[in-house]
């Protein structure tokens, strides 16, 4: 998917005209926006972090507005969630130079707040802690498999690898955006994720009785500035409060914005040129990330993992395997860019729609669709079916069914249009 938006700069919604069709493309960009309604999951992580934090400063706060609540989220709540969007809303308005802007700055202070946090634990807790030397808890390798399910970490991946030619067509050369993907993005995740597994275990020693999710970066920050463990003094307590506030705010803005704003703002955009712009379509982003109400996505893990991430894996493997088929096997890494502009290209669609690509998209969804309604029931003692072990891994049912249905109809596609010209010419 990186590769064509380098070498002919086009964003994502452009490059899916190949396979869908200048109007069919609209569809897998209207998925790609909507998934991106996750941009709320994030702004709720903000929120509750700064609520967290206003409260360790001033514990009153948590009582304001007399326990009243609107759709599931307290006063507070919602005070600290406009504010986190507001965030959000200014800087989409100030357009791509200022996401840019405040994308190369954000990431050299997450990375030294973290580490700040490490080394004070692994201090206190005089090594990395007694949870990394613990046996492991599953028996079996199927236990840990079922656990670890693939699609947990390519569905977390899937939004930005099928939106990935939004940030490559920037891209100077092939090596460039090569070695900028392979060390951004495999490598970083690798680093947090190590820290954050010996943070979690160092803080398992410090933090005695702390119970809770110690690898949730707010509640942690919340306990190490609780005045009950007397790690530091009022005042030092209140200024590591205020700054690992910021520091939450910065990581949760960066992220939301790169990961769920820039590319579906491009999406919904693409409906409407002359009506929806950028900052436009960010907007939209914002409203239908309150419609979704995350609190309540977030309010079991099981709605998350299943519902959520697992959920929109298997809306994008298919659009995904669909235009990496068009372009490398079919295209052979051709692209007539003037064609891709035209309500007539390619020649094999039907009112600017190519109706192969949908039936293979359709075909790609359906079989997750059954798993995906019974994850919705949210019942870990029910038995499970066939339809429930092939959801687990939905991004890869859904990508190789896809894609091999669209190129082999492609192909016999194409074969039978090729005999009915030469026909016309010979009778000719």
């Amino acid at each position: 998917m990186a590769q064509p938006g380098t070498k002919y700069g086009l964003p994502f919604p452009v490059l899916a005209r190949s396979a869908f069709g200048t109007w069919g493309a609209n569809i897998p960009a209207m998925l790609r926006g909507l998934v991106a309604c996750g941009l709320g999951i994030n702004v709720f992580l903000g929120d509750e972090a700064l609520k967290t934090f206003v409260i360790a400063v001033w514990p009153s706060y948590e009582y304001f507005g007399h326990n009243w609540t609107f759709l599931g989220l307290s006063t507070p709540s919602w005070l600290t969630f406009g504010l986190c969007l507001s965030i959000h809303v200014i800087i989409i308005y100030y357009g791509m130079e200022a996401v840019k802007k405040f994308a190369n700055w954000a990431a050299p202070i997450v990375l030294i707040m973290t580490t700040a946090l490490l080394v004070w634990l692994a201090v206190k807790a005089k090594g990395l802690g007694s949870m990394l030397y613990k046996p492991s808890k599953f028996e079996t390798f199927h236990e840990f498999w079922v656990i670890f399910v693939p699609s947990l970490t390519i569905g977390f991946w899937s939004t930005l690898a099928l939106n990935i030619p939004d940030f490559t067509r920037f891209g100077r050369s092939q090596r460039d955006q090569m070695l900028g993907q392979s060390l951004g993005l495999p490598l970083t995740m690798l680093i947090f994720s190590s820290m954050v597994v010996i943070i979690t275990s160092t803080a398992q020693d410090v933090l005695v009785n702390g119970t809770g999710n110690l690898w949730d970066p707010v509640y942690l920050l919340s306990v190490i500035t609780s005045p009950s463990h007397a790690f530091f003094s009022t005042p030092i307590r209140i200024i590591i409060a205020i700054i690992s506030l910021l520091g939450m705010l910065i990581v949760t803005v960066s992220v939301n914005i790169a990961a769920n704003v820039v590319s579906p703002a491009n999406d919904f955009a693409n409906l409407s040129p002359r009506y929806i712009s950028f900052k436009t379509g960010g907007l939209i982003i914002c409203i239908l990330s309150v419609v979704i109400m995350p609190w309540k996505l977030l309010s079991s893990s099981e709605e998350y993992v299943f519902a959520w991430l697992i959920g929109y894996s298997a809306l994008l493997g298919p659009i995904a395997d669909i235009i990496i088929g068009d372009y490398y096997l079919l295209r052979r890494q051709t692209l007539e860019i003037f064609e891709l502009y035209c309500d007539t290209y390619p020649l094999y669609t039907n009112r600017a729609m190519n109706w192969i690509s949908m039936f293979a998209l359709v075909i790609g969804i359906a079989p997750n669709m059954p798993g995906f309604i019974r994850s919705l029931q949210l019942n870990q003692n029910r038995e499970k079916t066939f339809f429930d072990h092939i959801y687990i891994y939905a991004w890869f049912v859904g990508l190789f069914l896809a894609g091999f249905i669209y190129v082999i109809t492609m192909l016999i596609h194409k074969r039978v249009n090729f005999n009915r010209i030469r026909c016309h010419f010979l009778n000719k």
